[in-house]
């Protein structure tokens, strides 16, 4: 087959993580637990006082209001609160979940689109859950969790595929049975938890992956073999 008539195509094993994003996927995961596992012990009178929670999501948890009217607690909050939210959990188990899924989601973007890459969609994605969230609810309830990057992941992931399928003519059903489970999970999520799911942040982040992912495979180009990012997406693996 002429070489410029091939389409891009997965490769048939994804290269290893790379020694820096093995220690930034571990370094986020690490970061998570550990704020989670002081305010647990606080909870539990071990360190601290039990309001270190509450003075947590007071001052870095993602208010709704604070695109809008309400009073910020120091002048950059409302600016802040698009990052630290990202960094608390509700409990053991939504933190446990969400690092669970970002150890698989996050070594596999990192092996299929570097280190800077991953970074880029990572916090993209966190700003538009947080975004969306702001945008779409009318609660006054803090919203907290990593959720919102981990679905950028995805859209970021749902991305490459959308683009490998279409550039080799097949199908994209693939596609709508993705986003048809992105809907499903989500659903479920929220009768399991009563309806304290911020659907908006998943939303929100997973198109900002999706649109992050689309702009760097749009101005560097993947590469013609196996559709991965060219060399100015990351770090190689090692």
């Amino acid at each position: 087959m002429d070489a410029s008539r091939r389409t891009p195509s997965l490769p048939a094993r994804l290269p290893r993580i790379s020694r820096s994003g093995s220690w930034l996927l571990w370094g986020l995961i690490g970061l998570n637990m550990a704020v989670e596992l002081v305010l647990m012990a606080a909870d539990n009178g071990i360190v601290g006082s039990p309001r270190w929670r509450a003075q947590a999501y007071y001052h870095a948890a993602f208010w709704a209001g604070l695109l809008h009217d309400w009073r910020p607690n120091y002048a950059v909050q409302p600016w802040l609160m698009f990052l630290t939210y990202g960094f608390l959990h509700a409990g053991f188990w939504h933190m446990a979940t969400n690092m669970l899924a970002l150890w698989s989601l996050g070594g596999m973007v990192i092996r299929l689109w570097g280190v800077r890459d991953f970074v880029l969609i990572y916090f993209a994605a966190m700003f538009g859950g947080g975004l969306c969230f702001g945008l779409l609810s009318d609660g006054v309830r803090p919203m907290v969790g990593a959720s919102g990057a981990i679905f950028g992941l995805i859209g970021a992931w749902q991305y490459r595929d959308w683009h490998l399928r279409r550039h080799r003519g097949q199908p994209l059903l693939r596609l709508l049975w993705g986003l048809f489970v992105f809907f499903l999970l989500n659903l479920v999520l929220w009768f399991v938890l009563g309806g304290q799911l911020a659907w908006e942040t998943h939303l929100g982040g997973f198109v900002a992956g999706w649109l992050a992912a689309a702009l760097l495979m749009r101005f560097r180009g993947p590469d013609p073999e196996t559709g991965q990012a060219g060399r100015g997406a990351g770090d190689a693996a090692g």
